[in-house]
């Protein structure tokens, strides 16, 4: 039946259409190709910079430099930049604060708080620079730890971004199958946006279709948002603790002042209970507390590394579940129910 319906739709004649559907093949290209080859946002570059500010921070203190010196240099090398980033604002403001005195973590989180561009590196390396501010800690050294921190919180979500490349591009592709359906169905003569937008039935398919489709881009973008890094900055508390009692602080004293830094410009970062075992094993055993901790924050940030590859191998399964209750029923509303009409409607009009 559908087949002899096809066969008596009259033609449409080519001349007249063949602009609109030169447009609207381009339009479906360009669609297609902004789809498949969008790139998410690459938040690793960020903390490799501020990462690398910190190397060359402790390069210049290991010198012979004072705080305030160091901060100037970085700032008149990053005003040289042809092209100034949010990040150049932040190393300004805490070269401001070092020559003026004032407190370096809160000038650098207040300037990274006031630009959402900038890399949110800049809270961990405030956080540690209030640690070592407060328990006199060699700055030098704490900033080189914090680099290697930094280094692999980068490479952390790198790979995470890399593992959920594949699970996104098929998301939005498979999000965009209603609007292709209706492109195809326009560029192939059929008059799917005369449907949609003539009739209560072709009004009533376009806005249950779009809703479905609407819910299904946000479910999709909520799944592959709680698939990327859960948690950011994997054993920092663990880092800034043992960078507490490198100074000689006591293990009370280094857990405040790492509570406070944390509350003060990380707080979203969640508590460990690692620290409290690593120290009481430390204290049993006579063993360098910092030394552990900083291996168990190695640990830490090893499991991070495998619990986001395990989300991103579980994407895909879930990226079906918005697919079947979404997208396909938007698909058929967008897509099938407009063409069927167009057929229906142009077989009873020639018939007619």
């Amino acid at each position: 039946m559908l087949t002899r319906a096809l066969r008596s739709t009259p033609p449409l004649p080519l001349p007249g259409r063949r602009r609109e559907r030169l447009l609207l093949g381009r339009l479906l290209g360009r669609l297609l190709g902004r789809l498949l080859g969008r790139a998410r946002r690459d938040e690793s570059a960020g903390i490799d910079l501020v990462a690398g500010i910190a190397e060359r921070m402790a390069a210049l203190l290991s010198a012979g430099l004072a705080p305030a010196t160091a901060w100037a240099a970085l700032d008149a090398a990053a005003a040289d930049d042809a092209a100034p980033t949010p990040d150049a604002g932040v190393i300004a403001a805490a070269a401001r604060a070092a020559v003026d005195g004032l407190p370096v973590a809160v000038a650098v989180e207040s300037a990274r708080s006031t630009d959402p561009a900038a890399s949110p590196g800049w809270s961990v390396l405030a956080a540690a620079w209030a640690v070592a501010d407060a328990s006199g800690a060699p700055l030098a050294r704490c900033l080189t730890m914090l680099a290697a921190t930094l280094r692999d919180e980068a490479q952390l979500r790198r790979e995470a971004a890399a593992l959920l490349a594949g699970p996104a591009a098929s998301a939005r592709l498979v999000a965009a199958l209603p609007l292709i359906a209706v492109a195809f169905g326009a560029l192939l003569g059929f008059d799917t946006f005369g449907v949609l937008f003539g009739g209560p039935v072709g009004v009533a398919c376009l806005i249950f279709g779009s809703a479905l489709l609407w819910g299904g881009a946000r479910w999709n973008r909520a799944l592959i948002r709680r698939a990327a890094v859960a948690q950011p900055s994997a054993g920092l508390e663990l880092e800034l603790l043992a960078m507490a009692l490198s100074s000689g602080a006591s293990v009370a004293r280094a857990e405040r002042m790492v509570r406070d830094a944390l509350s003060g410009h990380l707080p979203d970062a969640t508590s460990t209970v690692e620290a409290a075992s690593v120290v009481a094993l430390a204290e049993r055993a006579g063993a360098p507390v910092a030394d552990l901790l900083r291996a168990e924050a190695g640990r830490v940030r090893g499991a991070a590394r495998s619990a986001g590859a395990a989300r991103a191998a579980t994407l895909g399964v879930r990226l079906m579940i918005p697919l079947g209750c979404c997208v396909l029923p938007a698909f058929v509303l967008l897509g099938v129910a407009p063409l069927m009409i167009s057929v229906v409607t142009g077989t009873l009009g020639a018939a007619a």
